[in-house]
């Protein structure tokens, strides 16, 4: 025994001494980094000089290295100690220390046992109740994997049991926590063995609230297609940090090759225009080092074939913009449009030669190319011009040397002549439309050159109108019909191509009314047929392409008169019969023009406006959506007023009673008289329900959409209209959030993203916004509320659980919007005056209340949910406790709304929370309000209610009082069945309630009346007095909230 006792004290004082020189060592590395490759050494012969004789002892020498080691480390888990710098230091040091030897060629066997040790340490910790436990484990644990060499010697049972602790940890609810466990198990996410950590981590990532980790899972992320669209995604992340990280990894480890070119282009199109600094500055290291530089050896060309310019134009234009910016890319001296025309002998043409040139056609990259580096030195050259001209002295010099350094480069670029220019342009309208979008580009060019010669006026006219005169593209069915290949409604059937012909052509013709001039001499000419009535469809749809390309770009109708053909003529012999031609196309595109017509008129027509209303009205979506475009830029830019002045007759609104019923025209109904506003027209496109089928696609566009947009800007845009009724406003904003809360909503993006702007503006423009967001609470709830003024509902219990969600989210929405602080202009002074009260959360409270008050005792199922909703939105307001009296109101109004509804606990609790924080709001709880006072807020709101505040008020009071019913009516309703008709009057009548108590009964006596009164009521007369039922208003209480259990 006395030999044993020994050896322990020996043994004990030895691992003293261990464990003394190991926490030296670890104090000495929490200094500075600077001391690690030294303490590593000392601990490393500290643990070699073990004596292997120590084998007699129980433990073998590294396990009680590893032992002592171990609890040196403890007090780094299990202290709540905060990430400081020295703690940082040792959890490196430690985790170097851990892969020390098998960092080396040979490796060694007792650095690899205790790796393994120590890894059988940590896993425990990973998974500690104690948080900091956790953490330090993860730590290390990450620390030591990501330094591990690939041969390590690790057996196959402790990795899987470090991987499955680490994918536990993922989940972990500390974020940083999380974030070592994503830095673990990045090492292994390339496993073939291991494909559950990258679905792991891919499931997490679009759920994780944490910007950092969401960073970390991003970088740990490997190049492969299951992943390469959880990257992309994550350049749209709120976080600026996780956007950098996502174009980091892009750069690295995806190959430009890999990648679609809708990736490509969404890549460019986000990092380009991204906000923040850092993140357009990666993006652009992407696009210059990775992808210009490695992938297309610097040849702009070659990277502008990787991104479909003729599908993304707009991405790549603003990628060479980037680029041009930069200087990464500039023209060479022997490279230039003019190598593309050559003379018959093949050598480069020149001014002076007279032969016919040899075109050889341009690739759509080069074009655009071309385009965007000639638009860059032209505009560069104005700028230096003007600065130059601006400028004195030397400095005007450099300006002026730099200005005519762009135009030199500029002219051995473009063309040698006018007449170059034009056979080269020719020459890719000819080839066909696989060059259509190198023509467009060719045609832009022409804004550069200089037409003021006569001879090359006339050349470049004639070329103008030889534009003007293409007719539409079109090909046969397999019936033999004339298709039109294009939009239908633009020259050239495509919107880019007849602005590129516009803008050529008022380069050319820039002379004050020579565009207008040059137009109608085309138009009138392409008219003759359509007057004469010899015309197909499409010489129609030539004519009016051209007809609204003039009156998109002319300023007035003052310009086009005394010219080829007047205004009235076009109006009354071209664009009306147009609308009623037969062709849907022609209608379309007459329908356009009228529109345009419109608006270029000092005030509407009465024939215009009234072929608007009824194009609206009577044809099919494609036209009547064209109509409401019409109809609603006539509005906003006319007023609805004065549209409705054209119509020369008095017309009907219903928005002119605020308290008027609205009911919508009938649309489907074509013998509906259409004697109607404007407005009014036009909201019942928005009531109506697709009164019409679709006949093709209106690629995402809807009479719905369309209506709902223009709406939404004469919102925004109200003051400018005063002649509008104020009813109008709160009335329409209804419609436009139960909208943009409706399930139809959903495929509608655009309209979506449109209302979504909408309403983060509007109620922060102004107070006047406000109060009719305000005033839209209530009826907007109610609408949306499922059997509140659609009567009983009787869709299932889970449509009717949506349809309250949605609600409640409309509810919170507007609560949101009369948050929302207002915008400040530069010289509002910074203490504003306080609004009225219908314009502030305090008087969409009492609207509230008074919507609550205005349910009774007895309350169907979706009443008492619908109060409680309300309830729970009065909590979100922020009240002001200088409205003394509207808090006093808003008491008066809950307490009533508490005595009648005294067995709804769920709305009791709610009402006893509100009325809480009232009443610390009122400063004199004693002061009672007015008559006069309470009629005052009332008119201020513009609210008719008539409330007598002398009545007495209850107030809830918790726990509820003990019962006040003798004991022995509990025994006479179980006898209930046995008594007579005059009994059963006498035992269901409800018992008096006391005046100045929330509840009269117990639960169980309340419970017990409940139920011998709904058995009485089934041998009652059907006809018993209305009177009766008013008394016995307990038991249809009772009676709903049985009902409302049985759903």
């Amino acid at each position: 025994m006395g030999e044993e006792s020994g050896t322990a004290s020996a043994s004990a004082s030895a691992d003293f001494h261990l464990l003394h020189k190991i926490a030296k060592i670890l104090n000495d590395t929490r200094t500075s980094y600077a001391t690690h490759n030294r303490k590593l050494k000392e601990l490393a012969s500290l643990r070699s000089k073990l004596s292997p004789s120590g084998s007699d002892d129980e433990s073998p020498p590294l396990r009680r290295f590893s032992s002592v080691f171990f609890k040196t480390l403890t007090p780094l888990f299990a202290a709540a100690q905060r990430r400081t710098a020295a703690a940082e230091r040792i959890v490196r040091f430690v985790a170097e220390f851990a892969c020390l030897g098998t960092n080396s060629d040979g490796g060694d066997s007792d650095c690899d046992e205790f790796l393994d040790e120590f890894l059988r340490f940590l896993i425990p910790g990973s998974v500690a109740a104690n948080r900091n436990a956790r953490f330090r484990a993860c730590q290390i644990i990450s620390e030591i994997i990501l330094r591990l060499p690939d041969d390590v010697e690790v057996g196959d049972e402790l990795w899987d049991d470090v991987i499955d602790c680490m994918m536990v940890r993922v989940r972990d609810k500390v974020p940083v926590i999380r974030t070592f466990a994503v830095r673990s198990l990045s090492r292994f996410v390339n496993d073939p063995d291991n494909t559950d950590i990258l679905d792991l981590l891919l499931e997490v990532l679009p759920l994780e609230q944490n910007p950092e980790v969401r960073k970390t899972i991003v970088l740990s992320l490997p190049p492969s297609n299951a992943t390469t669209q959880a990257i992309i995604d994550c350049t749209l992340d709120v976080n600026e940090s996780v956007r950098k990280a996502a174009y980091s990894v892009l750069a690295n480890k995806v190959p430009l090759q890999s990648l679609s070119i809708k990736l490509r282009t969404t890549i460019l199109e986000r990092g380009l225009a991204d906000r923040a600094v850092n993140v357009s500055k990666e993006c652009l290291k992407l696009m210059k080092d990775q992808w210009l530089s490695n992938s297309c050896q610097g040849d702009p060309i070659e990277f502008l074939k990787y991104l479909d310019v003729e599908t993304y134009e707009s991405v790549a234009e603003s990628a060479l913009e980037v680029l041009l910016s930069e200087g990464l890319i500039m023209p060479s001296d022997d490279k230039s449009i003019q190598q593309y025309i050559s003379s018959a002998d093949g050598e480069a043409r020149d001014e002076s030669t007279c032969s016919t040139p040899s075109i050889q056609l341009m690739e759509p990259e080069i074009a655009l190319y071309w385009r965007v580096i000639c638009r860059n030195l032209h505009k560069s050259a104005q700028a230096k011009g003007s600065d130059a001209a601006t400028a004195m002295g030397a400095e005007a010099a450099v300006y002026a040397a730099e200005a005519s350094d762009a135009n030199d480069l500029l002219e051995r670029i473009l063309p040698a002549s006018v007449s170059d220019y034009v056979v080269l342009v020719k020459a890719h309208i000819e080839a066909g439309p696989n060059h259509h979008f190198a023509s467009r580009q060719l045609l832009l060019l022409g804004t550069m050159l200089d037409f003021s010669d006569a001879m090359l006026h006339k050349t470049a006219s004639s070329f103008v109108q030889e534009l003007l005169h293409r007719p539409f593209e079109q090909e046969l069915d397999e019936d033999g019909n004339s298709i039109v290949i294009g939009d239908g409604i633009n020259l050239g059937g495509d919107k880019d191509w007849a602005d590129a012909v516009s803008k050529l052509a008022k380069k050319v013709h820039s002379a004050p009314g020579e565009y207008e001039q040059l137009m109608l001499v085309v138009v009138e000419e392409l008219a003759r047929p359509c007057r004469e009535r010899t015309a197909d469809f499409l010489q129609w749809m030539h004519m009016l392409s051209l007809t609204s390309l003039l009156l998109e770009n002319g300023e007035s109708l003052h310009s086009l008169r005394e010219k080829a053909i007047e205004p009235e003529e076009i109006l009354h012999a071209l664009l009306l019969p147009g609308a009623k031609h037969t062709h849907l196309d022609v209608q379309r595109i007459a329908i356009k023009c009228l529109g345009l017509f419109g608006l270029l008129e000092k005030k509407p027509s009465e024939e215009l406006v009234r072929q608007l209303r009824v194009a609206f009205c009577r044809s099919p979506p494609p036209i009547s959506i064209m109509a409401s475009k019409a109809l609603v830029d006539l509005g906003m830019w006319h007023s609805p007023a004065e549209v409705d002045k054209a119509m020369g007759q008095d017309i009907l609104s219903q928005f002119e009673d605020e308290n008027i019923d609205f009911v919508p025209v009938d649309l489907s109904n074509a013998e509906e008289d259409l004697n109607f506003k404007m407005l009014d027209l036009l909201y019942a496109g928005l009531e109506s329900e697709d009164w019409r089928a679709y006949t093709e696609s209106t690629e995402n566009e809807s009479v719905k959409a369309t209506v709902g947009e223009g709406f939404a800007k004469l919102l925004l845009l109200g003051e400018k209209f005063p002649n509008l009724p104020a009813s109008l406003y709160p009335f329409v904003l209804v419609k436009l959030i139960s909208l943009y809360f409706s399930e139809e909503s959903k495929e509608q993006l655009r309209f979506k993203q449109c209302l979504s702007v909408f309403f983060e503006h509007y109620a922060s423009l102004s107070e006047k916004h406000k109060g009719y967001v305000s005033k839209a609470f209530v009826p907007l709830i109610r609408s949306m509320w499922p059997g509140i003024d659609n009567g009983n509902s009787k869709n299932s219990s889970y449509v009717v659980s949506n349809q309250r969600k949605r609600a409640v989210q409309a509810s919170r929405f507007i609560v949101q919007m009369m948050q929302t602080p207002l915008y400040k202009s530069p010289d509002s002074l910074e203490e504003s005056i306080q609004p009225p009260l219908d314009r502030t959360e305090e008087g969409l409270a009492i609207r509230i209340v008074i919507e609550m008050v205005s349910f009774k005792a007895k309350k169907t199922a979706a009443e008492k949910a619908y109060v409680l909703a309300l309830c729970k939105t009065l909590v979100l307001l922020n009240l002001k406790s200088s409205e003394q009296n509207v808090i006093r109101l808003i008491k008066i109004f809950l307490s009533r709304v508490a005595d009648s509804a005294y067995s709804e606990k769920d709305l009791l609790k709610e009402v006893k929370l509100v009325l809480e924080h009232l009443k610390s709001l009122d400063d004199n709880p004693s002061e009672e309000l007015s008559q006069d006072e309470a009629k005052s807020i009332f008119e201020s709101l513009g609210v008719n209610y008539d409330m007598d505040i002398t009545a007495p008020v209850t107030v809830p009071q918790t726990p509820a009082p003990c019962s006040t019913r003798p004991a022995p009516s509990r025994r006479r309703v179980r006898r209930i069945e046995e008594s007579s008709d005059e009994e059963d009057e006498e035992e269901t009548s409800p018992p008096p309630s006391a005046p100045n108590t929330l509840m009269t009964r117990s639960h169980r006596a309340s419970k017990t009346a409940a139920l011998a009164k709904i058995m009485a009521s089934k041998v009652k007369k059907r006809d018993t007095d209305e009177v009766i039922e008013e008394e016995e208003g307990s038991s249809d209480v009772t009676a709903e909230d049985s009902d409302e259990s049985d759903e």
